[in-house]
């Protein structure tokens, strides 16, 4: 049987955000986000969240909420330079106290500068995150192989170029996620907060995607390559919690909810 994978509710492609550091311009970048219905992912430094340039810990909750607070290390220290044992505390320590706001477990991440090495990459592994976001732009709309090392689409200031384009990809394109990063400090920088306006507006309200978190597109994916498929694709089980969707040969969207196993020909 021919099937094609897609998103949650059978829309074609996905939207997601990064923002770094939590300073206090996050404020006003989470107001527009919410008002055109985007979804974000923002990375926080714990250890910087007691001076006036940062959201307070007190606050994060409220601010943050219905987005996901991910680590960017405790004190934005440049892993690749550090001891093995501060990068296991910058880490583990900055993962404890976002979880006491964030009420939940804390495992995505954006590496402070961008450095990476193997050696961390593989760590990453035994202190409890899934995925990090590194700052290499891909200019494409493909998802990572390795969720550890994952390259986004574009920094925001790229990002106007690139929108056509993906609005007007074609249904059956393969799970085509945009992710869009920076810090909310640049367009105060800048002066430029219409760019943000205008890239929310003009991919706002739109059937076909799917506003979703980094987290919530790295469970999503996880789950779909999870699955395991009888011999013809007569069959399906899906062992995760996640439901996940697939588009059937005639269009027609359908769930294989978590735990199933689904008929799909005879």
């Amino acid at each position: 049987m021919s099937i094609s994978f897609v998103f949650p509710g059978g829309k074609s492609k996905a939207l997601t955000f990064s923002y770094d550091d939590g300073c206090t311009f996050d404020r006003r970048l989470v107001e527009i986000f919410n008002r055109y219905g985007m979804k974000s992912t923002f990375n926080l430094n714990s250890g910087k969240m007691h001076d006036d340039e940062h959201v307070a810990m007190d606050e994060a909750a409220g601010l943050y909420r219905g987005h996901e607070i991910a680590a960017h290390c405790a004190t934005h220290g440049n892993l690749i330079y550090l001891p093995r044992e501060d990068v296991v505390e910058e880490v583990r320590s900055d993962r404890y106290a976002l979880e006491t706001v964030a009420k939940r477990p804390v495992t995505g991440m954006a590496y402070p500068y961008g450095t990476i090495s193997d050696w961390l990459c593989h760590a990453l592994d035994t202190l409890g995150i899934e995925y990090s976001r590194t700052t290499r732009s891909t200019n494409n709309f493909s998802l990572p192989e390795d969720f550890r090392l994952w390259d986004p689409t574009c920094h925001h200031n790229s990002a106007l170029a690139l929108i056509d384009s993906f609005i007007d990809l074609p249904v059956w394109s393969k799970l085509p996620l945009f992710y869009i990063w920076g810090h909310s400090y640049e367009f105060d920088r800048q002066d430029n907060w219409e760019l943000i306006e205008d890239i929310c507006t003009r991919l706002a309200g739109r059937d076909d995607i799917w506003y979703a978190t980094n987290g919530e597109i790295c469970h999503y994916i996880n789950a779909v390559r999870s699955l395991r498929f009888g011999v013809a694709g007569r069959f399906v089980t899906n062992p995760s919690a996640t439901g996940v969707w697939i588009r059937r040969a005639d269009g027609t969207p359908l769930e294989i909810p978590g735990g199933a196993t689904l008929q799909l020909a005879d």
